[in-house]
């Protein structure tokens, strides 16, 4: 059995212009501080980052290892979430997805979604620079309008928009395959791949693409009333990343899970600091240790109420207190009678 690694912290939601949460290093010192051993990288936030230079040059590649061990760091995967919602587009949201590609390629979908195509051929090298094993992003989305249709959806649109999927996606995962890094994509609301159905709709379309797998946060399963533990023993082989990440689900006569347009504060469905919500982690982590993942357990913080320095001090000891190290023995080999091969057919009445 392996001990999972952590505790690590993505950056993307403490990313900021002022210190210590604009430079690497100082953000680096900053999670050393609380605990963290780990980081996963937002890759286009050029505060912390640059993508392109760790894709073409393993100097700059080894200074970016150089800065965190400098502070007892490591980095647990690069994160292109902004960049693989911007492989698949449904063009209801071309305008509120622009804001995520460089200003020139606005209003411009084809080339901002050749854009996106290119910054995953770059995290994929950066990856393999960073000797990494898995990597972070989001799936984009072409059916996602259509999930709760009226009138009903046409025969053959689902289908049609998972082939798409997969024609986009695939000489990305076989980028990342010639590479030996895992494509973890988070299973998200707004995103085609939202839960278990989904993903597998994605792996038919894929043929069984080994680099497609699952990056776990049981907070978006929860707010969509899922069996979170129970997905992890159906999918545990593909589950290569984890965000550790807490919610709760309080429905009332008035909202569900759809939230009626309300803010994050009026939802019955929220996210919340680790330990402030109804997340069971502890049997969470024994699944983790149970099926050997070979990951991080990585912070992310999002929470409608607590401050989000608070939310990382605790979540560093949240994660340190969840993570189980695995034991090397069996509890009753004290008990072991040392029995062999010829003494257990006589003890199964053999001949």
């Amino acid at each position: 059995m392996k001990t999972i690694l952590g505790p690590a912290i993505f950056l993307a939601q403490f990313a900021g212009n002022s210190e210590p949460f604009n430079s690497l290093d100082s953000i680096a010192r900053w999670a050393a501080g609380f605990g963290y051993k780990g980081v996963q990288i937002p890759t286009w936030d050029a505060r912390l980052f640059d993508l392109r230079r760790t894709a073409t040059s393993q100097t700059y590649a080894d200074e970016v290892r150089g800065t965190l061990a400098e502070h007892g760091i490591d980095v647990t995967e690069l994160s292109t979430h902004l960049q693989g919602q911007l492989v698949a587009v449904h063009p209801c949201y071309d305008l509120a997805f622009d804001g995520f590609c460089p200003e020139p390629l606005r209003g411009k979908p084809r080339e901002r979604q050749q854009w996106a195509v290119s910054q995953m051929m770059l995290a994929a090298q950066a990856s393999l620079r960073l000797g990494l094993k898995a990597h972070a992003t989001f799936s984009g989305a072409l059916a996602w309008p259509f999930l709760y249709p009226w009138p009903q959806r046409p025969a053959g649109l689902v289908e049609t928009a998972f082939e798409e999927l997969a024609r986009r996606w695939r000489p990305i995962l076989d980028a990342f395959d010639d590479v030996g890094v895992d494509v973890c994509f988070e299973i998200h609301p707004g995103e085609d791949l939202h839960d278990g159905v989904s993903f597998e709709r994605f792996l038919d379309a894929l043929g069984g693409h080994a680099r497609a797998n699952v990056l776990y946060d049981p907070s978006h399963l929860h707010l969509q009333q899922m069996d979170y533990l129970a997905f992890i023993d159906v999918y545990h082989e593909r589950i290569k990343a984890f965000h550790v990440k807490d919610a709760e689900f309080r429905p009332d006569g008035r909202r569900g899970v759809y939230g009626g347009y309300e803010g994050w504060l009026e939802r019955a469905g929220r996210f919340r600091s680790l330990g402030d919500g109804q997340i069971d982690f502890q049997t969470m982590f024994s699944k983790f240790a149970q099926y050997d993942f070979p990951g991080w357990a990585v912070l992310e913080w999002e929470c409608a109420l607590k401050d989000a320095e608070v939310g990382a001090r605790e979540g560093a000891r949240f994660i340190a207190d969840h993570i189980i190290e695995v034991t090397k023995r069996t509890f009753d080999d004290f008990a072991a009678s040392g029995v062999d091969e010829a003494a257990n057919r006589r003890l199964l009445g053999f001949n």
